[in-house]
């Protein structure tokens, strides 16, 4: 036999090496296959999870779609939502207090107690279905430009809502006191950022609320400290104020839950009842939004100070005022289909109780007959040299003058 040369050896011993190694893993893969198929026969046959009902599960996953929250929100235009609304009553200086810094404290610091749901009931008790929560927002705003709205602020706000909401009354929240919408084109995009932003934060808190919660753009926006803050102000201040009431509509619209639905109430000129600044006022196209008015009428009896104490029913100059405010309303808005509220209204307290309850039951009464909710203005305020606009004692949970509530709620009749 031939002698085989090392080199050849080593090749040959080469192939020998590769057979045998891959004779076993070969041998290895199908002792795991077998295992495998062990696993998956067990697994079946316990859980009938097959590979092939697993794959259509989770393609049958990828198909759901998570749905949307279901509207808990009724679908009426608020000319229909305005004949639920009976009389109302204002939480005023409270929640839209601007002192003692930007914490809880601000709610107090104007002398009204901390507001509790007793509050609330004794007002509904007294017959009133609508609670106004005038509140400030502009000191409990984070930096901007996110002005994110203090979590302890919307919390508190949130609560007080509440209050009103689980006692079935009708609610009015706004932004009331603010000091960064001055009506100016210089102003304009800053003001309608600032509004946005909020009422985006506002929105989507309250976006599962239903048509009890009714939501105001703004409260009186008005050229502050200028001689024509409380005369009308300017075309220019009135056209801001319109792209201001747009911007809020269009911003809960676009937001989620209800909020496509819910009804807004939008102000004139510094919310004024004068006939001649409505001429420049426009109104969305949008049949859940309502006018918002605010009317101390007349004048010099309901809110000048230095006025006159006096007002009969029986002085045809005396209801003069009243009777052209609400027929004013009544051809400009109502007859045409766009629902008016009085948001703030009141006659302050002069030691002349016997006039003002006549005053507020023929008020409310001419009111009631062109379809258009008033609203009280409760400052809580009883004693001193400011407007005394004070009704309930919140405190003692009694009402100070309850001759003029029972004269309010005569006036519905």
């Amino acid at each position: 036999m031939k002698q085989i040369k090392g080199p050849i050896l080593l090749i040959v011993i080469g192939f020998l090496m590769i057979f045998v190694f891959t004779s076993c893993e070969n041998e290895q893969n199908r002792v795991r296959d077998r295992e495998i198929s062990s696993v998956k026969d067990t697994i079946n046959n316990e859980s009938d999870l097959s590979e092939e009902s697993f794959i259509k599960d989770k393609e049958n996953e990828s198909e759901v779609k998570p749905e949307s929250s279901p509207l808990t929100i009724r679908d009426i235009s608020s000319v229909e939502l305005v004949k639920e609304l009976k009389i109302g009553w204002n939480l005023g200086n409270t929640l839209d207090a601007t002192g003692g810094g930007a914490l809880l404290n601000t709610e107090m610091s104007w002398g009204n107690p901390a507001t509790k749901e007793e509050m609330i009931i004794t007002v509904k008790e007294a017959g009133f279905n609508v609670i106004r929560i005038p509140v400030s927002w502009g000191n409990h705003l984070g930096p901007e430009p996110e002005y994110t709205i203090h979590t302890v602020w919307l919390d508190r706000v949130n609560e007080v809502v509440d209050y009103a909401i689980d006692n079935e009354l009708y609610v009015i929240l706004n932004m009331h006191h603010e000091e960064w919408h001055f009506p100016s084109y210089d102003n304009l995009e800053k003001a309608e950022f600032i509004l946005t932003k909020v009422w985006t934060q506002i929105a989507e808190r309250f976006k599962d609320y239903d048509e009890h919660l009714i939501f105001e753009g703004m409260n009186e926006p008005r050229m502050k400290d200028t001689p024509q803050e409380w005369n009308g102000g300017n075309a220019e201040a009135r056209d801001v104020i319109n792209q201001l009431n747009l911007s809020f509509v269009e911003t809960i619209r676009n937001s989620e839950g209800n909020n496509p639905y819910r009804h807004l109430m939008i102000p004139t000129y510094a919310a004024s009842s004068d006939p001649k600044i409505w001429k420049d006022f426009v109104v969305p196209n949008d049949d859940k939004v309502i006018v918002s008015i605010h009317a101390y009428t007349p004048y010099h009896f309901a809110l000048n100070k230095s006025g006159t104490t006096e007002w009969n029913t029986e002085n045809a100059n005396d209801t003069r005022d009243i009777d052209n405010l609400m027929r004013n309303l009544y051809d400009s808005f109502v007859i045409k289909g766009q629902p008016v509220i009085l948001g703030e209204f009141g006659a302050m307290d002069k030691d002349n109780l016997e006039a003002r309850v006549s005053w507020s039951e023929y008020y409310i009464q001419k009111a009631t007959e062109k379809g258009i909710p008033c609203i009280w203005w409760d400052n809580g305020a009883f004693v001193g040299s400011g407007e005394l606009f004070g009704l309930l004692d919140r405190r003692k949970l009694e009402w100070q003058h309850p001759e003029i509530v029972e004269a309010l709620m005569k006036g519905l009749e």
